[in-house]
């Protein structure tokens, strides 16, 4: 008969995320694994001499939290002390990020890189006062004249650069732009700093890259924030040479040993699922084939409930606020936008897209594409169905990553074959305000149509893509139930709202199913990894609106209580 367990939770909202959505008051735990739920008065006779009784005092537990897209290395890598923080609220205003610019300044010898990273046009003053107002390396320029200064966007898709960064990286009115890319210029042709998607490989490429301590100390301190967050387990959506260009360099296959060497020693305290970039974005298809080769083996001695390599990454677009994602409809002010792969015509491009699918598929991996625009969502999901029919796999569980505008007809052939959709509730948040001037108020409002991707079948799942945002679950779950404007008010197609139930398997019960997982975590039921996090209120019966200033109490990973602020 099984021994006592080694803690348990008692007197709380429990939501066990099971096919039933059960809720039940206690929880125990015995070496590691959930050995039983119920009531308190149940679960009381688990209760041995070294068990850790627990008073959750009305408090909800639920699955620990899986961020199923979350570029954690990243995210490290672009937090201070590594880099500026100029992300809203922390900066709102183009003269507060000059003001922090300026600071960094003073404390680095001349010549040395100045990173940033956060900065929202939609939430920088001057350019809500003026929509004409745009972003200039003369805004730069006058608080750090002898430091190369690189800030990229939220999104990650656009950087700000000052003129000594655009002399490092040899761009001037002549340079050729790289495929999929735009190098902003003025009246006079001139560079005015600001490069989008894969132009900014010609400054990513001229930045000084971390070294393994960096990366580690990156990566420690994500998981540090994840725990405090109640998240357990994440996505790292793309790491290989396609990443070598991205995020400081951080993205690249060098990322990825650190990862396997830090499980091998026993320090990797996160459930890692890792998506391969093999591709730069508008990297050709012909490179794929070798670029796998290069990358197979790496996590192979890794424990698979702690590091595993779930498939491949594709960047097929851009974003809607950068009018880079590929559109049926012209953006307000003009310009469809197109896909960023290789290829000069967007036949070309969708021929590139066909060919690298049909490869991933065939080869066995699962495909997670970062695709936003409807057409390009179109293009992705038909790839996905021609590479099915060509090559038969009965659980592929291919998935759209992001899928702002995914038609209905898309979200139909999604659900037929089993593939996922992977969406982004904060960065709604992020961007609803300023949506409406892009694509106008009608697609804006349907932007990220969770409802809809549900009530067609898809186990929908939801991130926080961070560094775009910030890694609250909570707030995403607010958003997905509420559907809001933060800073208008106004409504952002609340047709698309779903219950608390459907937003927390987004982060739960459903990551999991993405994660080829859902067998051994994703739910507290008995048999599962006790990955756990309590929250400090009842989620269960709680206003949305309160929902996101609800502190994470405690996280439990592994059975192991690695947060607690009780």
């Amino acid at each position: 008969m099984p021994g006592p367990a080694d803690l348990v939770l008692v007197n709380g909202t429990v939501l066990t995320v099971d096919a039933a959505f059960r809720s039940v008051q206690a929880v125990a735990v015995r070496d590691g694994l959930i050995a039983a739920t119920g009531s308190t008065a149940e679960l009381r006779a688990l209760v041995g001499p070294g068990t850790e009784v627990i008073d959750l005092q009305g408090r909800t537990a639920l699955p620990g939290i899986n961020d199923s897209h979350l570029h954690a290395a990243a995210f490290g890598a672009t937090r201070p002390p590594l880099a500026l923080d100029v992300a809203w609220p922390a900066v709102s205003s183009i003269a507060g990020v000059r003001k922090a610019v300026r600071r960094k300044a003073g404390e680095l010898p001349p010549g040395d890189w100045i990173f940033g990273n956060g900065w929202n046009t939609g939430y920088l003053k001057e350019c809500l006062a003026d929509p004409g107002r745009t972003l200039r390396r003369q805004d730069l320029d006058e608080v750090s004249p002898e430091h190369p200064v690189l800030l990229y966007e939220f999104s990650g898709h656009t950087s700000w650069l000052n003129s000594r960064a655009l002399e490092a990286a040899g761009i001037t009115a002549t340079t050729p732009v790289p495929p999929g890319g735009v190098i902003e210029t003025d009246a006079d042709g001139n560079p005015t700093g600001i490069l989008r998607e894969g132009a900014q490989d010609l400054v990513n490429a001229v930045v000084p890259l971390m070294d393994d301590a960096a990366r580690e100390a990156a990566v420690r301190s994500a998981i540090a924030v994840c725990h405090a967050e109640g998240i357990t387990s994440f996505t790292e959506p793309g790491l290989g040479p396609g990443g070598t260009s991205l995020f400081l360099g951080v993205a690249d296959t060098e990322t990825l040993n650190v990862y396997a060497r830090l499980e091998s020693a026993g320090e990797l305290r996160a459930r890692v699922g890792v998506l391969l970039l093999p591709l730069e974005m508008g990297g050709a298809a012909r490179h794929l084939p070798d670029r796998l080769v290069e990358l197979e083996g790496v996590c192979a001695a890794a424990d698979p409930r702690r590091l595993r390599v779930l498939g491949v990454k594709l960047f097929a677009d851009g974003i809607p606020p950068s009018r880079t994602a590929w559109m049926h409809e012209e953006y307000e002010g003009g310009g469809y936008g197109s896909l960023c792969l290789h290829g000069h015509s967007d036949a070309q491009r969708v021929e590139e897209l066909n060919t690298i699918v049909r490869y991933a598929h065939a080869a066995g991996h699962q495909l997670g594409v970062h695709i936003t625009g409807d057409h390009g969502i179109d293009a992705v999901v038909e790839a996905f169905e021609a590479a099915q029919a060509e090559t038969p796999r009965p659980d592929a569980r291919h998935y759209v990553i992001h899928g702002d505008f995914a038609s209905a007809r898309s979200l139909a052939t999604l659900a037929r074959h089993g593939w996922g959709i992977n969406m982004n509730p904060g960065v709604k948040d992020a961007t609803a305000d300023a949506m409406d001037a892009i694509v106008g108020p009608e697609r804006s409002a349907y932007q990220w149509p969770v409802r809809s991707a549900v009530a067609a079948g898809i186990p929908v799942t939801a991130s926080s893509d961070a560094p775009i945002t910030y890694p609250d679950w909570r707030r995403g779950v607010a958003s997905m139930m509420l559907r809001e404007a933060k800073a208008s008010g106004r409504q952002s197609g609340p047709e698309q709202c779903v219950d608390l139930e459907t937003a927390v398997r987004a982060y739960t019960s459903n990551a999991a199913w993405q994660d080829f997982a859902e067998s051994w975590k994703g739910t507290l039921e008995p048999g599962k990894v006790a990955d756990i996090c309590v929250v400090d209120g009842d989620l269960a019966h709680a206003d949305p609106h309160d929902v996101a200033a609800m502190p994470v109490a405690m996280t439990v990973f592994d059975g192991e209580i690695v947060h607690d602020i009780r």
